[in-house]
């Protein structure tokens, strides 16, 4: 349509029997546009579901070990962090020393080493090992990207008002 007087504005939108809602007030002229203003809502917080339900959300799970570690339980936690990795979820990894253990960080870091060498194949490492007080702390992160987000839709069209 064009330019219309507010007057003509409401009659048409009473004639339609939809809503004139004010889009722009600040517009010189301001800009109106005729519509079912619920089926606009509706429709909006549906698209807003649907955008938060195909939304990624990343978690960090965090695995602790310590350096006398057995045989056994290392692959115990190592099948819980593989687990991780393959839902997609990343991953920190924490050994805590104690005492006289503080003396032999390179026990944990070769820990750590071991266990991002033996998951390469499904995960870099984010974080390379960094000893944060009593604690060597890595992080993995799964191989696989994540999808592009999609394209934004299209402005609706608009009537202008008087």
């Amino acid at each position: 349509m064009g330019v219309l007087p507010i007057d003509r504005a409401k009659a048409l939108a009473l004639e339609r029997e939809m809503d004139l809602v004010e889009v722009a007030p600040q517009a010189q002229p301001p800009v109106a546009r005729i519509m079912d203003y619920g089926k606009f809502k509706f429709e909006s917080i549906k698209k807003e579901k649907d955008g938060r339900r195909k939304h990624n959300v990343i978690k960090v799970k965090e695995m602790k070990l310590r350096p006398k570690i057995g045989e056994h339980d290392f692959q115990t936690k190592f099948h819980a962090v593989k687990s991780f990795l393959e839902e997609g979820d990343k991953v920190k990894l924490t050994i805590m020393f104690r005492g006289r253990e503080m003396v032999h960080q390179d026990i944990g870091k070769k820990l750590l080493d071991r266990m991002a060498g033996e998951l390469k194949t499904i995960s870099t490492v984010e974080r390379t090992p960094l000893l944060e007080g009593r604690n060597m702390i890595m992080i993995l992160a799964p191989a696989g990207t994540a999808a592009p987000p999609p394209a934004p839709a299209p402005p609706p069209a608009q009537v202008r008002k008087a």
